[in-house]
């Protein structure tokens, strides 16, 4: 018994002189860092299930994060506009989601869209304002490997599409359906890097009309700073249509301004689209019962 306190003893008497000796290197301390944070976000409590730490995309967000936990949730505000040469679109959106129980995350989300010519400029015409849709979804992540760093999830949007503003009261509200299921393939590289793979197709069904089909492939990169939420990374989303592809490359940062307040900022570089330029978003993301404890 004596040996085994003795060797006890000697072990942290090392770990301590080790611990002092690299007290002032960076890289220790970025890694230490590191490491509070994935245990803070990916450690269980008792009955809650694993979970691992991924970066999510801003534009094309998650319903939830991947592996969420029962109780989690989060209000998002945003704000964006895309010059569309002839005109500008502004939009904007609210959205709640949370997790009623392990794994499993669900949004109800309000987006609107609104156009204005450019100055100067009044030739041909412009979309309508509208709110664009009532949507809801489910995202259940089915495989969480904290061995290799990744999440694997199902999800469904389902969007109920509304008539433009102009149009209340002289016609039924609801004029259309999208159809839209998607997998999302989400790995962490060591402690700093993610990537993530978001893919479906999308059925816009409007009444009375055929439907018509889209596939959307989205792409994502990021690099998270040491020891917080804080990211830079590149979304690239992609389109297909009848044997055709448009992309949009969207550099991204999200910066924490509390420990439970972050905005992410966004810029749209679209790719070989004439009919569209430069764009940026905006997101306000707020939840509600975090509290870092590191």
């Amino acid at each position: 018994m004596k040996r085994i306190l003795l060797l006890t003893l000697l072990g942290l008497g090392q770990l301590c002189a080790y611990a002092q000796e690299n007290n002032n290197d960076p890289k220790i301390q970025r890694q230490l860092l590191d490491s509070l944070f994935i245990e803070e976000v990916e450690k269980p409590e008792t009955s809650q299930k694993p979970k691992v730490l991924h970066a999510e995309p801003l534009y094309i967000d998650l319903i939830r994060d991947l592996g969420a936990r029962k109780g989690e949730r989060e209000w998002n505000v945003a704000f964006g506009m895309q010059d569309m040469r002839k005109y500008d679109e502004f939009q904007a959106l609210i959205e709640y989601e949370w997790a009623p129980i392990d794994r499993l995350g669900l949004e109800v989300e309000l987006p609107v869209s609104l156009y204005s010519f450019r100055t100067g400029n009044k030739e041909g015409a412009i979309p309508a304002n509208k709110l664009e849709s009532l949507k809801v979804a489910g995202q259940y992540t089915f495989l969480v490997s904290e061995k290799m760093n990744t999440s694997l999830a199902l999800g469904y949007i389902h969007e109920f599409e509304l008539v433009d503003f102009e149009k209340y009261g002289k016609e039924s509200a609801f004029h259309g359906n999208v159809f839209n299921p998607f997998l999302v393939a989400a790995k962490r590289w060591g402690s700093n890097f993610h990537t993530l793979i978001y893919t479906g197709p999308k059925i816009h069904k409007p009444h009375n009309k055929k439907a018509e089909m889209v596939y959307d492939v989205n792409y994502n990169l990021h690099y998270m700073v040491p020891g917080t939420k804080n990211f830079i990374g590149l979304e690239i989303n992609q389109e297909l249509f009848e044997g055709s592809s448009s992309t949009t490359l969207r550099p991204q940062m999200r910066v924490g301004l509390a420990e439970n307040l972050m905005i992410g900022i966004v810029s749209a570089i679209p790719i070989s689209q004439p009919d569209a330029g430069l764009g940026s978003f905006v997101r306000l993301i707020y939840e509600p019962g975090f509290k870092a404890m590191h």
